[in-house]
């Protein structure tokens, strides 16, 4: 081995599972395409898949442009239920709970067309997304309320805020925009 090589520890199972240390309270279900003769059919959501019980009561969808960043976002009441099987999305999230065993703690994701997934997200993590692709990327949100137009329940931070130790890669965003 050259000098300065690190040998990388495990990242999957046997089974191709991602090994993940997730951001307490947040919970991760990927999901498997159904190839079928006429195309392929993708679950999106079922309720066991979401460990909060809460009911389905507004689904939107968000359209991001290759190489756009859509962080930071975060909500004091709302779950939400993000499902990305479109694309090449780099997904980020940041527990900023003052009571969570999990405080401090960065979960960064690799989610879209190859491994569709559903992702809870509890009040106060913070999450942010990059399309790594160069096509746009799809994403549905299933939060636990529906938004509420004249009291919103979304909190913002730039993507480049010194409150969360991340730094998003910009000329990965640059390249794929073509500048």
């Amino acid at each position: 081995m050259l000098k300065g090589a690190v040998k990388d520890g495990q990242q999957v199972t046997e089974e191709w599972a991602k090994l993940l240390d997730l951001i307490e309270g947040v919970h991760l279900h990927e999901v498997r395409h159904v190839p079928r003769d006429h195309g392929i059919i993708t679950e999106v959501f079922r309720p066991q898949w979401d460990p909060t019980g809460l009911p389905v009561v507004h689904i939107y969808q968000s359209r991001l442009f290759p190489g756009a960043i859509g962080a930071w976002s975060c909500h004091a009441r709302n779950v939400d239920r993000l499902f990305i099987n479109q694309g090449h999305v780099k997904l980020v999230l940041y527990d900023g709970r003052e009571e969570s065993p999990s405080r401090g703690r960065l979960n960064e994701l690799h989610v879209g067309d190859a491994r569709p997934t559903l992702l809870v997200v509890p009040p106060g993590v913070w999450h942010g997304i990059q399309n790594l692709g160069a096509s746009d990327a799809l994403m549905l949100n299933l939060p636990s309320n529906a938004y509420d137009y004249r009291d919103p329940d979304h909190y913002r931070l730039p993507f480049d805020t010194p409150e969360i130790p991340y730094v998003w890669s910009r000329r990965e965003s640059e390249r794929l925009r073509g500048k």
